[in-house]
C-alpha cells in the first residue's frame, strides 16, 4: 500500500499518518522519488484489514490518495522507488548513465595468474575485478577454490590496483569472512532462492550482486531481491545469466536479454549481465556484451582468463586478455550508440 500526501502537507501530518500506521504493527517507510511526499507499507496487511486501513489513511487530513500495490515484491519495485537507484562502491556508480564492467578469473588459480587478469581489466577500462575463491561445482570432484587463500589475493589485487572487488559467497557461515575481503558479495544462480543466505548479506548491509537462476521467473529473481532488502540493505545488483534452453548443443543456456527491459521496468534496482555463463563458449561472448548494452544492461559480469586452455574452471567461456581488450573497445562503441560510456 502506498500513501501519496497533497503538495501541500505539513510535517505534522506526515507523521500523523505514520503514526496511524504504526498503531497497527505496520512500518510505515517514506518512499524517495516522485513530486510529493508518499509512504509506503511494504508489510503484508490483512486482508481484513486492507480496505479499512484504506479508508481511514485516506480521510486523514494531508493525505491525496492511497493505492494498493498488489506485487509480491515492494521495495524492489518502481512503484516504492520511482528513481532509478544507483550503488556507488569506492567511487564506481552502478545503475548510472556509465556501463560499468566486471572481469576477472572464474576462479582464482594462482597469485600470479590473478594479478594478470587484475592489470588487464585495470588497462581496457574495467572497474571490477571479479574472481571465485569458493567455487561451487556440480562435480566433488573438481576444482573447489582456494578458499581465504584466494580471498587474500582477491584483495591484495583490488587494492593495489584501486579496483572494485567481487566474488560468490556460497555459505553464510563464511559472510564475515567474504566481506572483510570483497566490496560486492555475488549470490550465485544455484543460490537465488537460498533465503537464510539472502537475508544474513541483508542483515549484513554489504553491497550485492543477485544473480538470477536458470529456472527463475523474474518476479522470483526480484523477490530474491526483496529478502536482501528487507533487511534494510538498499545495495543490491541484479545480473542475469541465461535460462535453461530447449538446445544444450551450442550453448549453455538462452541469455535472456528481454529479461533487462522487463527488469528496470519493473524495479529501480541496477541490472547487469553475465554473457560468459550463459554462452559457456568464449566465442559469442563479445556478440551477447553487445547485444546486452543495446538493451539497456547497467553493466558486464565478464570471465577472463591469461591462457584459458589450462584454466582450471570454465576455460572454455573465458576470454584471452587480448580478446578482452579489443571487446572493451567495441562495448564502448555500442554504448555510446545508446547515449551511454564505459567508466
Amino acid at each position: 500500500m502506498i500513501v501519496a500526501m497533497k503538495n501541500d502537507a505539513t510535517d505534522a501530518e506526515v507523521r500523523l499518518v505514520v503514526e496511524r500506521i504504526s498503531s497497527y504493527g505496520l512500518n510505515g517507510l517514506d518512499l524517495p522519488g516522485g513530486d510529493r511526499h508518499a509512504i509506503g507499507i511494504a508489510s503484508a496487511i490483512p486482508t481484513d484489514l486492507r480496505d479499512t486501513l484504506a479508508d481511514i489513511l485516506g480521510s486523514m487530513p494531508g493525505v491525496d490518495h492511497v493505492t494498493h500495490v498488489s506485487r509480491k515484491y515492494k521495495l524492489a519495485s518502481r512503484e516504492f522507488h520511482a528513481a532509478d537507484t544507483v550503488i556507488s562502491i569506492k567511487g564506481v556508480r552502478i545503475g548510472a548513465n556509465e556501463v560499468v564492467v566486471a572481469a576477472g578469473p572464474c576462479a582464482i588459480e594462482t597469485r600470479e595468474q590473478l594479478l594478470e587478469a587484475a592489470e588487464a581489466v585495470k588497462s581496457a577500462g574495467g572497474k571490477i575485478l571479479r574472481g571465485g575463491a569458493f567455487k561451487p561445482r556440480t562435480s566433488p570432484y573438481a576444482f573447489q577454490g582456494l578458499g581465504l587463500d584466494g580471498l587474500k589475493m582477491l584483495k591484495e589485487a583490488g587494492d593495489s590496483l584501486g579496483l572494485v572487488t567481487c566474488t560468490e559467497l556460497i555459505d553464510q557461515h563464511d559472510l564475515d569472512l567474504v566481506i572483510e575481503h570483497a566490496d560486492i558479495l555475488q549470490i550465485g544462480a544455484r543460490n537465488m532462492q537460498n533465503y537464510p543466505l539472502l537475508t544474513a548479506v541483508g542483515k549484513s548491509g554489504h553491497p550485492a550482486l543477485i544473480k538470477r537462476g536458470p529456472s527463475a521467473t523474474i518476479d522470483e529473481w526480484l523477490l530474491a531481491a526483496e529478502y536482501v532488502l528487507a533487511q534494510g540493505n538498499g545495495s543490491v545488483i541484479l545480473c542475469e545469466r541465461g535460462v535453461h534452453p530447449l538446445d544444450r548443443e551450442h550453448t549453455r543456456y538462452t541469455l535472456d536479454l528481454s529479461a533487462v527491459p522487463v527488469a528496470k521496468s519493473l524495479s529501480h534496482l541496477p541490472v547487469i549481465v553475465d554473457p560468459s555463463h550463459a554462452c559457456g563458449n568464449w566465442k559469442y561472448v563479445s556478440a551477447m556484451s553487445k547485444a546486452a548494452i543495446a538493451a539497456g544492461a547497467d553493466g558486464l559480469l565478464i570471465e577472463i582468463h591469461p591462457n584459458p586452455s589450462a584454466a582450471l574452471c570454465d576455460g572454455a567461456q573465458s576470454l584471452r586478455l587480448e580478446v578482452f581488450q579489443k571487446l572493451m573497445a567495441e562495448v564502448n562503441a555500442v554504448a555510446q550508440a545508446v547515449g551511454r560510456c564505459v567508466v
